[in-house]
């Protein structure tokens, strides 16, 4: 074979994995609009209302880890104390953190030790304490103090100690609409099939005015970055995981927010403290026995916004988290790898996790190895320029179509930025998003790559300018 059939070996190859992403692209968005549409005719203001007054809702236990959260965790519980849902507990997870953040809650919800008995289904750090409000006012309200074992291990001391049926886990830096439970927990108690999980969309806060834990005013970002991660953000829920709901291949829901059935999490083992993805592994492997175990379920996903965070500002934080959602990726496929190809599996082994591995795990390596590949065409002489500007910009072109039709999926369903100039300010920002904030991210996802091969577990610093404050925080 002479370096001239390599070439167009190579070339046919690149050609053919470009065409299947954007094919894959083309049926997301259309499988997303037709959901998007059902959901609008099933769900209304009514809806929540009667649910409102129902006394058969089951009752839900949100469970937030904190770590070095003292500038916003009070402010956050208040949140969470005012959402809309006849019955529910909240359980603040202390996992070892370092600043004022437990005598912090202490001492502002009057908290005292509880010394009931609890259930440790499932295996955890050690428990230093149990704290419970002598205030009637939050009586609903739980601290659990435990010695630092990461984000996994505290939920899964937070699913020991919870009481209730569903358990919603959530980052306590979030903020939640006032119904964003009614919302969650509808596809529960509306579906013929066993419902395992639901999750729902996640928008951007930064900038956004809050008052009270509450979403004021929704702004547009001031940053480039943070502009450029709603982009994403709406391609990511309002395209993609729309899609994958539709045809019940769902393989993520968010760990920011999302509702589980507890017999069926304990059942699974709980969340894995060695994965650096630990949300998207727990519902890879709560799948995985579903289907072994040969049971009718399905998961569940609300197109509603109904969770606010505040994304990374600084192109290193990006890059640490990018990092790291590539490394959870690469676990959970090897970990469930058997599920890869396997009819055994239907959707998910069939479509959901070759997806992930050739276009999520594999996109910034094949894509990398094809810029090397242009850039060796060059040095040889072997580019027709005019066929390669041709090629760039019908590939440019698809990329923000994608994107626009993403900002027209929201102006049509949900119409969180409403002033003219944010949807301008939006496509300026989709329009320069292929060229400066995608190759970044790529660069994250080589890195998470090498990353991974070379053992790397740690989380990184991750730090926040914090939602109701500025004060740094730090995550591990």
């Amino acid at each position: 074979m002479n370096f001239h059939q390599i070439i167009e070996i190579a070339s046919w190859v690149f050609l053919a994995y470009g065409l299947i992403i954007c094919s894959g692209y083309i049926f997301s968005a259309i499988f997303s609009l037709i959901e998007l549409r059902d959901y609008k005719k099933k769900n209304n203001f009514q809806d929540e209302i009667a649910l409102l007054k129902s006394s058969n809702l089951p009752s839900i236990s949100i469970l937030a880890p904190a770590y070095n959260e003292e500038a916003n965790a009070v402010e956050n519980v208040r949140s969470l104390l005012t959402l809309d849902y006849p019955s529910f507990e909240i359980i603040i997870i202390n996992d070892g953190s370092k600043d004022g953040t437990l005598q912090k809650l202490l001492d502002t919800f009057d908290m005292v030790l509880d010394d009931s008995l609890y259930h440790n289904a499932i295996h955890t750090e050690k428990i230093r304490g149990v704290y419970i409000s002598k205030q009637k006012a939050y009586k609903n309200l739980k601290i659990v103090d435990k010695e630092n074992g990461g984000k996994a291990d505290a939920l899964n001391a937070g699913i020991n100690i919870s009481n209730n049926p569903k358990i919603c886990c959530i980052d306590v830096d979030c903020v939640l609409e006032r119904d964003a439970l009614l919302k969650l927990i509808k596809p529960f108690l509306d579906n013929d099939k066993k419902v395992i999980a639901s999750g729902g969309i996640i928008r951007i806060a930064n900038s956004c005015i809050i008052e009270d834990g509450r979403i004021i005013e929704v702004r547009l970002p001031n940053t480039f970055l943070a502009r450029a991660q709603i982009i994403e953000y709406f391609r990511a829920f309002l395209m993609g995981r729309m899609a994958w709901s539709k045809v019940d291949g769902l393989l993520l829901i968010s760990g920011a927010f999302g509702m589980f059935d507890k017999e069926t999490v304990i059942e699974a083992g709980g969340y894995n403290p060695n994965t650096v993805g630990e949300d998207m592994e727990l519902l890879v492997r709560m799948r995985r026995m579903m289907q072994e175990k040969k049971v009718d379920y399905t998961v569940a996903f609300v197109p509603d916004p109904l969770c606010w965070t505040e994304v990374p500002q600084q192109w290193k934080i990006l890059y640490r988290q990018r990092n790291r959602w590539t490394r959870g990726t690469i676990e959970t496929l090897l970990l469930h790898k058997k599920m890869i190809f396997n009819p055994k599996y239907k959707v998910l082994g069939l479509l959901s996790a070759p997806y992930w591995l050739f276009f999520e795990w594999l996109a910034p390596i094949i894509e990398f190895l094809g810029i090397l590949f242009f850039i060796v065409l060059v040095f040889f002489g072997q580019i027709n320029w005019l066929v390669f500007l041709i090629f760039f910009g019908v590939v440019y072109s698809f990329a923000i179509l994608f994107s626009f039709t993403a900002l027209y999926f929201e102006e049509i369903s949900f119409q969180q930025y409403k002033k003219s100039k944010h949807i301008l300010i939006l496509i300026g920002t989709a329009l320069l998003e292929p060229l400066i904030y995608h190759p970044f991210v790529m660069f994250a996802g080589i890195k998470g790559n090498i990353d991974f091969l070379l053992g790397k577990k740690s989380w990184g610093e991750m730090s926040r300018t914090g939602l109701t404050n500025h004060q740094p925080v730090e995550d591990k």
